[in-house]
């Protein structure tokens, strides 16, 4: 038994108490009873509730513009919205990500929430609903099936901004490393064998330039994220909104949100169309497999550190065994693996989801909304913390790198030019028969001296390739993301 406050307040199935310390109401109550599901309440991402929030100051500020909603509560709208914005009340969004109804129990949430703190602000009680309700006024103009997939968008919008900057960082990293090592020679490595010589700062500077890639491809992607149908209402025909009432809110909402949204030309095609959110995702599961396939490669060069293959040293970070005194685990690159694998995940939900919409509406879009917003946040937060816990700190084995290279019959194909195919393929015949290095081989045979060996080895642009190690900076003057948070990776 308890002694909470409540107050009362009836929807469609009558009256129902609700917390009277709550800023959500009766509709959020009924949600939250109904779906017990993941556990993870929709303000767990900021970035989801502020694109709520931003939904309704656009259109309460649109409202009132066109004669439809008094200055004073427009006003007390945008007001409690700027301070949800401000990381307000997160906590009061409290209806689980996977839900039925397309959203409507989230759109609700947050209409019940600003109406609520908007009564405060006009200096009544939460519940008073006559002097701003949160469907009459907070909802004016809109409908859950706008104004769900409207916020989903921005707030995908905003944390795609920071997700960039994270990849930039990590990218950094790469570069700085791919400096550090750029005389570094080394085996490179084809089929899990041997192969020709490389340098570890090319072996690096290529990290750097797939993330360069990926970047410039989800900068371009969020353009799509940035056709809107807010003003379309129930299916896209704009019923009971004014006719102005889509270009006035889009245009507030990109004011307001800083993302530049614009209104789609077709909302009936706008309001059950999902395919931004397929292409979306399946950019963020292409940088799932960059990443994951960076951090196997890590794991490989970092094996052993004795009998592996050792070319690099990760940094330590903890203890990597109950039993084996000593052993220390790639655990930061195990971890980003094991993100990727989520994200592919989530992928396959998006896809399923969206092809599961039928007629003028999807329904399916908050399952959407939460394999996304997961993604986008742990890809985040795994580039920073790769870049962090284990790139700045990687170290390079140098003699053993070396050493490789002389023992290894891959470096009888960089002496192709220097005695030809043919007796570098004797000489590659015959190490691999007597486990004598390729240098002593060619000496013996009389295809080079020692001299002539000597010099060969001191240069490594001799046995690699001279393609400079060229900048991989991608990023378009257009999108300036320099001011934004880039290392907040926790909500």
């Amino acid at each position: 038994m308890t002694d909470q406050k409540t107050r009362i307040e009836s929807d469609l199935l009558g009256p129902a108490e609700v917390p009277a310390d709550a800023y959500y109401g009766v509709h959020s109550l009924r949600a939250v009873q109904n779906f017990p599901i993941t556990g993870v309440p929709i303000g767990h991402y900021e970035d989801l509730v502020n694109g709520l929030a931003y939904v309704k100051a656009a259109s309460a500020r649109a409202n009132h513009q066109l004669g439809l909603l008094s200055a004073e509560r427009a006003s007390a709208i945008e007001i409690a919205c700027q301070r949800i914005c401000d990381g307000e009340l997160h906590d009061q969004f409290v209806i689980d990500l996977i839900q039925g109804g397309a959203g409507t129990s989230s759109n609700m949430n947050a209409n019940e929430v600003v109406a609520n703190l908007g009564l405060e602000i006009m200096g009544h009680e939460k519940g008073e609903y006559g002097f701003l309700h949160p469907n009459d006024h907070v909802n004016l103009g809109q409908s859950t099936n706008d104004a769900y997939p409207t916020a989903l968008r921005v707030g995908l919008y905003l944390g795609s901004s920071r997700l960039l900057n994270a990849l930039a960082y990590l990218e950094d990293a790469f570069n700085q490393k791919a400096a550090e090592f750029q005389d570094y020679i080394k085996l490179g490595r084809t089929q899990m064998q041997e192969a020709v010589p490389m340098t570890l700062g090319q072996e690096f500077k290529a990290f750097a330039i797939m993330l360069a890639e990926d970047e410039r491809l989800l900068r371009h992607t969020m353009t799509l994220l940035t056709e809107v149908n807010l003003g379309g209402t129930a299916i896209g025909t704009g019923l009971n909104a004014h006719p102005k009432f889509a270009e006035t809110a889009v245009a507030e909402l990109a004011h307001l949100s800083g993302v530049p949204v614009e209104c789609a030309h077709n909302l009936v095609e706008a309001t059950q169309d999902v395919g931004a959110l397929v292409q979306y995702s399946s950019v963020l599961k292409r940088i799932a497999v960059k990443l994951s396939k960076i951090a196997h490669d890590l794991r490989l060069l970092s094996s052993g550190p004795q009998a592996g293959l050792a070319d690099i040293t990760l940094p330590p970070v903890q203890a990597g065994s109950s039993i084996m005194p000593g052993k220390v685990n790639p655990v930061i690159p195990e971890m980003v693996n094991q993100v990727a694998y989520a994200v592919i995940g989530n992928d396959v939900t998006v896809t399923m989801a969206a092809e599961a919409g039928q007629l003028q509406l999807n329904a399916f879009e908050p399952v959407m909304a939460k394999g996304l917003f997961e993604s986008v946040h742990q890809l985040t937060a795994a580039a920073v913390t790769l870049a962090d816990k284990t790139v700045r700190g990687i170290g390079a084995n140098r003699e053993n790198l070396m050493r490789k290279v002389t023992q290894s019959v891959g470096l009888a194909t960089a002496l192709v030019p220097f005695i030809g195919y043919e007796r570098a393929t004797h000489v590659a015949k015959e190490a691999r028969a007597t486990g004598k290095d390729v240098p002593t081989v060619a000496i013996e045979l009389g295809y080079l001296s020692r001299a002539e060996v000597d010099d060969i080895l001191a240069h490594p642009d001799r046995l690699v390739s001279n393609q400079p190690l060229e900048s991989s900076e991608t990023r378009e003057p257009g999108m300036d993301t320099s001011s934004l948070p880039v290392i907040k990776v926790n909500n």
